[in-house]
């Protein structure tokens, strides 16, 4: 680094000392001559001179760890403007600086005044400065240089995890990489060999080694065997300085565990076992185990269980129980002492997983002989069938027999056998049993068609040991005898139409019988023998358990006979044959041209519209406040009609206008013509009844002759009557009489009395009209009816 003065710009050449105090040697500073160029100070003109030296020095050393009593010497700083008259003043600034670095300003000597740690701070960045003591100016240049802490040996080697765990699998070859392990120094690994580490074992010869210089552990001992020794712990050594005497070390353990390996075939404890077991055993339940011995672990002690050969292959299985490693023996078929009382067999217990590398060490499967031995046992009674089926017909007599069981002591006791029903399950005493042969008769009669089948349940006990108990299912069928009469499948009414016509099917009804299918089909159908010849209708036996209701007449009418009732008399194919005769009700109903049903009797029609009776009552109240309310309007009507002139004071005209009009033809009840036709009978005058009268009649009017039958004179006595009255309102009022006069050559055109005539006429063409004429087509259909 360049330092210049700012008067002569002469370079200054500084040597700089270091003293190794704890080595006894001494290290001078580097002196390096380079070209330097001034610099602007304090606003001079630069002024370009030759190149002169200038003194620059890379670093100072200080050793870490000084533990002296004095401060340690660093080096020293001098500037060629220094007379040795104490006129310059050295400065230090920077890291450390004033703390841990102290520089005489006079002398220009630095000092260390603490111990350094390399591993926390490895070097120093200070900047030294030269001025005028008495002026303050700058002598020389601010220049940085560095302070460079050296390195000893003050850290051992340390493996940052640890302790460590590894594996290796049994019986591996000399040197089988195990693990590596790394242990790392915090001193300078380029000064000197402090960093420099080497690896060795203290604990786990001769079965391990390690590489010295990568820490690698590796197997050093063959055919090591898992089954002798699993575990093994070996600690490790790294220390510094190459291994060298004097150097720092640290050690780690290493705890390496020996994987299984299929290296060791199964074995039976024995060649020959004996197993009992009782002939009583179930079927499908374990009745022993057996166990090879393996000493591996894992799946490659897994065994698999196999019989291979003997009498019992056929009666008894084996499995293996993956938990336990052992072989479960189950029964496959019932046991009987009786008959064989010892079985062997021979099994053969075999590793699932083998390794070939091991294959020389033997077969992986060990054989064993088991014999095993039946037991006697007192059983239960043995019946000769799992289930047994009877029948028995129906209506039969009490005590009829049904069938028996039988059973017997499979013991070589042969003890004798009590049968009895259990009546816990069967609570109804339809049937009994012998308690010594085992006949089941009846209790009751039965009743196919309540009841086809009955199950019960026999139970038979042995004399000498009644707690022994067997159970077996019975079920019995009651078989059919022809004791039901067929009848009609359904009771609803037949609806006949008004326009049937001869040959008709009115509609096809079948029959039923409650026996069985031997005793009921095929149905015979027929009238009554009261009515071999019935007017109305006839019946057609379609040979398929059915038969149509014809129609014999071309048409009804629900005035003159609304119901027909039609006697029918039906018999089954059984032997020997029933018969019963049912009465089907036949309904004449209003039909259309297609055949559907349009009305009936009013109930029936009410009915088979699906109105409740609720919806009839709501029906009812409607109609009743609707006739309320139309007398009530009526009523109203009629009483404002009364007084015309509501006060004497008002004299205004007053129109009264009347709105009826006549019921036509019909009406009948509206207006008595009988009074026009005779006069004679009408009432003596009578005053009006819509105004009040203010004058009397007189006297002397001339009287009204009311002696004729004519019309035309009532009416005109009438309109005298009017003119002359002298108490009528103030208004005119118009009244109106039609008159057609006293007769007419040609007759009256009304219809009122058309009713007393009859005619001939054929009147069916109104049904093709149109349903508008269905009505006046059915009202002269039936007068022609009845006419004729």
């Amino acid at each position: 680094m360049r330092i210049t003065t700012t008067s002569c710009l002469c370079p200054v050449l500084v040597c700089l000392c270091f003293v190794q105090r704890c080595y006894g040697t001494s290290h001078h500073s580097s002196m390096k001559v380079t070209k330097n160029q001034t610099k602007h100070i304090e606003g001079e003109t630069e002024v370009h001179h030759r190149p002169k030296r200038g003194w620059v020095w890379n670093q100072f050393f200080v050793l870490e760890e000084h533990i002296g009593p004095e401060p340690q010497y660093v080096g020293k700083l001098h500037s060629n403007s220094d007379k040795g008259d104490g006129s310059v003043r050295y400065i230090l600034t920077g890291e450390g600086a004033g703390t841990i670095f102290l520089i005489d300003e006079t002398t220009g000597d630095i000092h260390a005044t603490k111990s350094l740690d390399r591993e926390k701070k490895a070097h120093y960045v200070l900047h030294a400065q030269a001025i005028d003591r008495w002026t303050n100016k700058l002598l020389e240049p601010e220049s940085e240089f560095i302070i460079k802490v050296q390195d000893i040996n003050d850290n051992a080697p340390k493996f940052t995890d640890g302790p460590f765990v590894a594996t290796v699998p049994e019986m591996s070859d000399i040197g089988t990489s195990v693990l590596q392990v790394t242990a790392t120094d915090a001193d300078d690994p380029t000064y000197g060999n402090s960093a420099r580490v080497v690896y060795s074992i203290l604990q786990g010869q001769p079965y391990f080694s390690v590489d010295p210089k990568t820490g690698v552990i590796r197997t050093a001992l063959a055919n090591m065997d898992r089954e002798a020794r699993e575990q093994y712990s070996v600690v490790i050594q790294a220390k510094d300085m190459a291994g060298q005497i004097g150097g720092l070390s640290g050690s780690t353990t290493i705890n390496i565990t020996l994987t299984d390996v299929n290296d060791n075939p199964p074995k039976f404890p024995q060649k020959n076992y004996e197993l009992y077991v009782p002939e009583s055993a179930e079927v499908g339940k374990a009745v022993g185990k057996i166990k090879a011995n393996d000493d591996d672990t894992g799946i490659n002690s897994e065994i698999k269980y196999i019989i291979t050969n003997g009498d019992g292959a056929s009666v008894f299985t084996i499995s293996t129980d993956k938990e336990t490693r052992e072989g479960i023996i189950s029964l496959k078929k019932p046991l009987n002492y009786e008959k064989k009382r010892s079985y062997i067999i021979h099994i053969v217990g075999a590793n699932t997983h083998t390794d070939p590398r091991f294959s020389h060490l033997g077969p992986f499967k060990d054989t064993t002989t088991l014999k095993i031995i039946i037991g006697d046992v007192d059983e239960p009674p043995l019946f000769s069938m799992t289930s047994y089926v009877m029948d028995v017909y129906e209506n039969a007599k009490m005590g009829t027999l049904v069938g028996a069981v039988t059973a017997q002591d499979p013991d070589r006791s042969n003890s004798p056998i009590r049968y009895f029903i259990d009546r816990s399950l069967h609570g109804d005493r339809y049937f009994n049993i012998d308690a010594n042969s085992g006949a089941i008769k009846t209790a009751k009669t039965l009743d196919r068609e309540e009841m086809p089948w009955h199950n019960i349940t026999v139970i038979a006990s042995e004399v000498d040991n009644p707690s022994l108990l067997s159970h077996v299912p019975v079920s019995v069928q009651v078989l059919d005898v022809n004791d039901n009469p067929p009848e009609l499948a359904s009771d609803d009414d037949v609806v006949v139409c008004e326009n049937s016509r001869p040959g008709q099917v009115i509609q096809t009804i079948s029959a039923v019988d409650k026996d069985d299918f031997a005793n009921g089909p095929r149905f015979f159908f027929s009238l009554a023998d009261e009515l071999p010849n019935n007017p109305n209708f006839t019946l057609q036996d379609n040979e398929d358990n059915t038969v149509s209701i014809l129609a014999r007449r071309r048409r009804f009418s629900r005035v003159t006979q609304e119901v027909y009732y039609l006697p029918i008399v039906i018999s089954d194919g059984g032997s020997p044959s029933h018969c019963s005769t049912s009465t089907l009700t036949l309904r004449v109903c209003a039909c259309g041209r297609d055949g559907k049903v349009r009305t009936c009797h009013a109930e029936p029609f009410l009915s088979s519209a699906g109105l409740s009776t609720g919806a009839l009552i709501a029906i009812l109240l409607c109609i009743i406040i609707l006739l309320a309310i139309v007398v009530l309007f009526v009523t109203l009507r009629r009483s404002k009609k009364e007084p015309l002139i509501i006060s004497e004071e008002d004299v205004r005209e007053n129109v009264v206008t009347y709105d009826d009009e006549g019921g036509g033809e019909e009406d009948t009840e509206a207006f008595d013509i009988v009074t026009l036709r005779n006069p004679a009978a009408a009432e003596e005058l009578k005053f009006r009844r819509d105004v009040r009268p203010d004058i009397q009649v007189p006297r002397h009017s001339p009287p009204l002759v009311l002696d004729g039958v004519d019309v035309h004179e009532f009416i005109k006595q009438r309109q005298i009557e009017a003119d002359l009255d002298t108490s009528v309102p103030p208004y005119d009022s118009l009244q109106t009489y039609a008159y057609e006069g006293r007769g007419s050559p040609p007759g009256s055109i009304s219809s009122l009395d058309s009713a007393t005539s009859h005619s001939e006429q054929d009147y069916n063409y109104l049904c093709d009209w149109g349903p508008e004429f269905l009505k006046l087509a059915e009202l002269f259909g039936e007068e022609s009816q009845q006419t004729t």
